[in-house]
């Protein structure tokens, strides 16, 4: 690897919607940050497409203007870290680096047949015992089926080793190196329905069934480490080390410098994102948790298990768009505030159907205990309530599966004091807000300031990290009881089913 004395950090956290850059300083101050949009496509209904081209384009100028904006000069930088969009999947040629066909986001559901029948034809058992993760349109295996299948040529192509396959980390590490690395980090690898668990490496059976010919795939590498440097690219000097990736929820977690068993996360954005380290083996969850790896350093690995809310964030947007109660998602706390209680008022957010642990597509949203003294304050105080019950259900199924001892957080909503003390109340859990809620980047960050020899463990990269609130828990036993109970009778009601109440 090219010697690089940069001093300052590079962070690219290629999402969904846009490429954010930061330059950061060793201390974790972010010095220069940018973000650049970029379009999303929409060809059929639950089709969602990205252009390769357009995200490369989103990252050359959101890095050039971070630069900028920080006074940093491109030899400044000492290493590079990149998180992503997880799942999304890329089909591009080896000769060129030109993408085949437009990316396949996490959030497309072409797929959903097929995982169906392979749900039907027995391979359920295997997939999850193998990989950690369910059958699931939502996973980046089937996605390059697809586009294999379905791209003129392509699989002929592909099986001459013609094409390379990869997650957005593989495609820019790919494209920053000139095209000379192919590689992906371990957490990305974990959510493409073919990596093993327990050793790291691509599963051949579960590629015959997925009919992916291993030509196409990236080589696995650990999350911090000498994986590329920067060759050829007009926006950055040659030799900087890609020395760090992960996918953006592994990224948060150790962002957040959750570095001991038990320690969880949550980040609050459009849905909520709950990761728990669960140490060094895998534990398959028996309440419809995801397994995945957390990340790699050198020969160290850390597990984690994972759930989701489709509905967090996404439920103030709903009070500001669909029913005009507040002008602006922030007005949602003082409105809260108005009252003392949401009054016996539950809302079940299930606007797009329940997440773990429940997967019920077919759940809808429901309000319930209103009276003729309800009104718009205590609707606002139970949408809190429900983004943190909903939070509360993640962490209470991971409690039956490992240890849970604090949770930090992050993303937009965490800004929220009343939602951060209700869930410290509901969760029964200290609940810790960093300075910055940018977790996501600053876990890349991290990374690859271990992975460049900057940092010299994950102890010493946690100085970038600096807990600003706590929330300690205020709510007693009967109050959280209540609550927890209103809220599950609410949750039957939403899954269509009949609640059982004592003596019946």
């Amino acid at each position: 690897m090219t010697a690089n004395k940069g001093t300052h950090i590079l962070a690219i956290d290629q999402g969904t919607t846009g490429s954010t850059a930061l330059v950061m300083g060793t201390d974790g101050r972010t010095l220069g940050r940018a973000n650049r949009e970029f379009p999303q496509h929409f060809p059929q209904p639950g089709w969602v497409e990205h252009e390769p081209e357009q995200i490369w384009q989103s990252v050359e100028r959101s890095v050039s203007e971070a630069l900028e904006a920080a006074g940093v000069a491109g030899p400044e930088i000492g290493a590079i870290g990149i998180t992503n969009q997880r799942e999304t999947a890329v089909l591009w040629e080896r000769d060129g680096g030109k993408p085949v066909h437009r990316a396949i986001v996490w959030q497309d559901r072409r797929t959903a047949d097929r995982c169906a029948q392979l749900d039907k034809e027995g391979h359920r058992a295997l997939i999850h015992e193998r990989t950690g993760l369910v059958i699931d349109a939502y996973f980046s295996g089937t996605k390059v089926e697809w586009m294999l299948d379905n791209v003129d040529g392509a699989r002929t192509r592909a099986n001459a080793g013609e094409l390379a396959f990869g997650t957005m980390d593989s495609f820019l590490v790919w494209r920053l190196s000139g095209g000379t690395v192919h590689a992906t980090d371990v957490s990305n690898a974990s959510r493409t329905l073919f990596m093993n668990l327990d050793d790291l490496s691509w599963n051949d059976e579960l590629l015959d069934i997925l009919r992916v010919p291993r030509a196409v795939l990236p080589t696995i590498v650990p999350s911090a480490g000498e994986i590329a440097v920067t060759k050829g690219v007009g926006f950055l000097p040659d030799g900087i080390p890609i020395s760090g990736i992960a996918g953006d929820q592994q990224a948060a977690l150790f962002g957040q410098a959750c570095f001991e068993t038990g320690d969880v996360k949550c980040t609050y954005g459009t849905g909520a994102f709950v990761v728990l380290n669960t140490g060094r083996k895998p534990i398959l969850s028996k309440h419809n948790l995801l397994t995945t790896v957390g990340w790699q350093i050198g020969d160290d690995v850390v597990y984690a298990l994972e759930g989701s809310s489709f509905i967090a964030g996404a439920a103030v947007q709903w009070l500001r768009d669909g029913l005009g109660i507040i002008e602006k998602a922030s007005d949602i706390e003082a409105l809260a505030r108005s009252v003392s209680s949401s009054d016996g008022v539950v809302f079940v957010p299930a606007l797009s159907g329940l997440g773990a642990p429940h997967w019920d597509a077919r759940a809808r949203g429901l309000i319930s205990g209103m009276t003729r003294g309800t009104n718009k304050a205590h609707l606002a105080r139970a949408t809190l309530e429900a983004i943190a019950l909903q939070v509360n259900d993640l962490i209470e199924a991971m409690r039956e599966e490992s240890p849970v001892h604090r949770l930090r957080v992050d993303g937009g909503a965490a800004a929220n004091d009343l939602l951060m003390q209700l869930q410290s109340d509901f969760s029964g859990l200290t609940v810790e807000r960093p300075e910055e809620l940018e977790t996501t980047a600053r876990g890349a960050a991290m990374l690859a300031g271990i992975g460049a020899g900057i940092f010299k463990s994950g102890a010493e990269a946690a100085q970038m990290v600096k807990i600003r609130d706590t929330f300690s828990v205020q709510m007693g036993d009967a109050d959280r009881k209540q609550h927890r109970e209103r809220w599950n009778e609410a949750i039957c009601r939403t899954r269509g089913r009949a609640v059982q109440h004592a003596g019946e």
